[in-house]
């Protein structure tokens, strides 16, 4: 068996939650070359030092992008934040379009690059009440917009873009919930709320409402990111997955059993929900089957294992 080219990847947006998860692994796999873009080499620098390799890859600030060759490029960038989401709509176009039109500058020269851009699931719209398919429709009512399209829209856009570009390498990987050791625990999501409570032994106040997500590990996004790399020739995009998703009492429950967290349900809870209400907020289209990528975990074992290096430390 053939071992894997050795490849130059440029990782931009090297601050963001899913970069410095794909970093990290790279980092301890050892099988690419990365180059790292951010608007703060301090701060990629900082965190290359927690992970211990701090002189591993070069950081460069975004604006020396061009000076570089490389044959994948990984965009990284984004709001993903609920709280910055609901703040800061208009941003949210300029940032995608500004960025990923950089990227395809690059390619116009380099038309054998790849180009692996983060989508979102939220392309599919608002009706979560079903989980989306491969022939889920994306409906906008167009007259009566609101900042809960604006990111759906923005994703929407830059994946049409893409398709459009059809000679171009480029992939979109559409991620609909992510969690690791390296979130931000100020974040606001769900799972970094319930997080805070265990710390500071406060009490998680939900409603009675259940919800289902879809937790991918970072090792299995890694994995599939490595497939679209291996693939090559690809001008395609896939649904992110993992092996089973997980309600949100399955989740609570753990913390509760795990961590003995204490909740209640209320019906009068403000949650901050930058685009929508979501109630089965997964796919279960499995194409990226067809570049051989079969998740190992649940998004349950993904929460017990990150959850585990941010808590552990914490326990008596």
């Amino acid at each position: 068996m053939s071992m894997p080219v050795r490849k130059n990847v440029a990782i931009v947006g090297a601050t963001s939650h899913i970069a410095k998860g794909l970093i990290y692994n790279y980092a301890r796999t050892r099988t690419h070359d990365l180059v790292l873009f951010a608007r703060s080499v301090e701060r990629v620098k900082a965190f290359m030092a927690s992970i211990a390799h701090e002189t591993i890859y070069p950081v460069r600030l975004l604006d020396d992008f061009f000076k570089g060759d490389y044959d994948v490029i990984i965009n990284c960038i984004g709001i993903g934040q609920p709280a910055r989401l609901k703040s800061a709509a208009a941003a949210i176009f300029r940032l995608t379009e500004t960025y990923d039109n950089m990227v395809l500058d690059y390619l116009e020269k380099h038309p054998d690059a790849m180009y692996i851009n983060f989508s979102s699931g939220a392309v599919y719209g608002k009706d979560f009440t079903v989980p989306a398919s491969d022939e889920t429709p994306a409906i906008i009512n167009v007259n009566h917009l609101g900042p809960e399209d604006f990111y759906m829209i923005a994703k929407t856009n830059s994946e049409a873009k893409h398709r459009a570009y059809s000679s171009f390498n480029i992939v979109d990987l559409r991620v609909f919930a992510y969690f690791s050791r390296f979130i931000d625990l100020d974040s606001h999501y769900f799972v970094t709320e319930l997080i805070s409570c265990i710390k500071s032994g406060r009490e998680f106040i939900t409603t009675q409402d259940d919800m289902t997500r879809d937790f991918i590990h970072p090792e299995d996004l890694f994995s599939l990111v490595g497939k679209c790399i291996e693939k090559e020739k690809l001008n395609d995009v896939f649904d992110v997955y993992s092996r089973k998703p997980v309600t949100k009492f399955e989740i609570l429950e753990f913390f509760k059993k795990e961590y003995k967290l204490q909740y209640v349900i209320k019906e009068d809870v403000k949650i901050i929900t930058a685009t929508g209400s979501k109630t089965n907020y997964y796919s279960n289209n499995r194409s990226a089957e067809q570049i051989n990528f079969q998740p190992i975990h649940t998004a349950l074992e993904n929460i017990v294992q990150e959850s585990k290096i941010l808590l552990e430390k914490d326990r008596t």
